[in-house]
């Protein structure tokens, strides 16, 4: 079993607080055994900011499969709940990146670990840092506390009760 495996889940449309539910369910059923997560945070659009606010929440799960795998998992959940890749930073029902796969640096035509966009992104580091706070990214060797006093993101993110 692969543990220290970090997803971001997103939601903006329908009702993304049941879409985020339905996302864990799946993933437990089908992906992998939920360690931990954050709470609920309700995040300004980022990258295409004329769409509703997203709903994001952070799980640490733990899973037989290898990134790759595990990749095609979480696709085959984000197709089944309905979403469409119609636009980059697009409105969508469900969203989930892959962002840290214990400390293993991929670097894949069709896989980056960790995710990119880690350090710039407060809606991702926020809830990361909820439950992880002290995890090390693999590159920078800078804890997500660490990073989330350093992101300059101004987005607003807020937790919900």
């Amino acid at each position: 079993m692969n543990s220290g495996i970090f997803l971001l889940l997103g939601s903006n449309q329908g009702n993304p607080q049941a879409n985020l539910a339905g996302a864990v369910e799946r993933i437990e059923k089908d992906a992998g055994k939920i360690v931990a997560r954050s709470s609920v945070y309700r995040t300004a659009a980022w990258g295409m900011e004329e769409q509703p606010d997203f709903f994001n929440q952070v799980l640490e799960i733990e899973s037989p499969y290898d990134a790759e795998v595990l990749l095609e998992k979480l696709l085959d959940i984000e197709r089944a709940m309905g979403r469409l890749r119609l636009k980059k930073w697009g409105p969508r029902i469900i969203d989930i990146d892959l962002l840290f796969y214990g400390q293993d640096v991929i670097h894949t035509p069709f896989l980056r670990i960790p995710h990119p966009g880690i350090p710039e992104r407060k809606f991702t580091l926020l809830p990361l840092s909820e439950i992880a706070p002290d995890l090390k990214h693999p590159l920078s060797h800078k804890s997500i506390a660490t990073l989330l006093t350093e992101c300059t993101d101004n987005l607003s993110v807020q937790r919900l009760p």
